[in-house]
């Protein structure tokens, strides 16, 4: 859960996940999207996999990352967890 938590507190992660959840990317057409090197780009996707949100797929000579809806689904159920008042 803390990498998680660690992968969404940076705003360049966040805007990566927003662009994945229209389809899969490489790691050189996310980069596009930034003003980042795509080593930067390559360590934000890193950080974005081992929490969990991300997958990759090598098709062909390409990485294709893909949104892991999976565990955000996990997330917010959890979330949702608290916010449900227990009856006395």
């Amino acid at each position: 859960m803390h990498n998680f938590f660690r992968a969404l507190n940076d705003q360049t992660r966040r805007d990566i996940l927003e662009l994945l959840r229209d389809k899969d990317l490489t790691a050189g057409e996310i980069a596009d999207h930034f003003d980042f090197t795509k080593p930067t780009i390559s360590h934000h996707l890193d950080l974005l996999k081992q929490a969990g949100l991300v997958l990759s797929v090598k098709r062909g000579q390409y990485i294709y990352y893909s949104l892991n809806t999976t565990v955000l689904d996990e997330m917010v159920t959890w979330f949702m967890r608290f916010s449900k008042k227990k009856q006395p």
